[in-house]
């Protein structure tokens, strides 16, 4: 915990927020308390095993007390410390194609009939996965960056003509201060492709940024490179018009 006790308000919305699905960087904006500082908070609640009701209905003394316990002092209760220890399998299997928090929870309760229900299940995994992620503060200047790529996974596009369909690659640019995402379905990765993208992307947003940061796509770069990417011609015409 960080050295100055959290006032019991303050903790009250941290966790509020966190329930409604409010994620760890929206909450530091809102409360104006360290990502790690919040992330604390919600691993000791996690390890309570409290529900929402459960925590509201506690006074402030005893959250204090609850809350202010070194973490290695706080005990999971025993179905906890079952569902505690597969966390990090499930973690990896999720990373898999084709495997869904839904399957997982029913091959949870094959072994574990008396586990906990599917949302008590999601939300666990989810405060999991949350808390498992590195936090590195980046100040991003309104206006400054575009950041293209195309995503992992392919859709289907159906087609009104003949009912086919067919696999689509998914574009996707954010704006690097606000978050403010484009996503379009585009036949291919090729360059042209890309260029009709970004330039829809532009339009949608109303402006054209300082920079557009492609990730070493290889339709946008010829060489990458850690420091400074070598655009091909085609990517750096259109940039340059622009």
């Amino acid at each position: 915990m960080s050295n100055k006790p959290i006032k019991m308000n303050r903790l009250r919305q941290i966790i509020r927020l966190y329930c409604q699905g409010t994620g760890i960087k929206t909450i530091h904006g809102m409360v104006g308390i360290s990502r790690n500082t919040i992330k604390k908070y919600v691993r000791v609640w996690h390890s309570l095993g409290m529900t929402h009701e459960e925590f509201g209905a506690r006074s402030d003394s005893e959250l204090a007390a609850l809350f202010t316990t070194p973490e290695s002092k706080v005990t999971s209760s025993p179905r906890m410390q079952v569902l505690e220890a597969l966390l990090p399998e499930i973690s990896k299997r999720l990373k898999k194609k084709g495997v869904t928090r839904e399957m997982l929870h029913a091959e949870y309760i094959e072994k574990h009939p008396d586990g906990y229900a599917r949302s008590r299940f999601n939300n666990t995994v989810h405060t999991y996965l949350q808390l498992s992620k590195p936090v590195m503060h980046i100040d991003h200047k309104a206006g400054d960056k575009m950041y293209i790529d195309f995503t992992g996974s392919k859709l289907q596009l159906t087609t009104s003509q003949d009912d086919t369909a067919h696999d689509v690659e998914v574009f996707v640019a954010i704006l690097g201060c606000s978050q403010l995402t484009y996503v379009e379905a585009v036949e291919s990765q090729r360059k042209e492709d890309l260029i009709k993208a970004c330039e829809n992307a532009l339009h949608y947003f109303g402006g054209v940024p300082g920079a557009i940061v492609p990730d070493n796509l290889r339709s946008a770069v010829t060489r990458g490179s850690k420091y400074e990417a070598i655009l091909n011609d085609e990517f750096a015409s259109f940039a340059e018009h622009y």
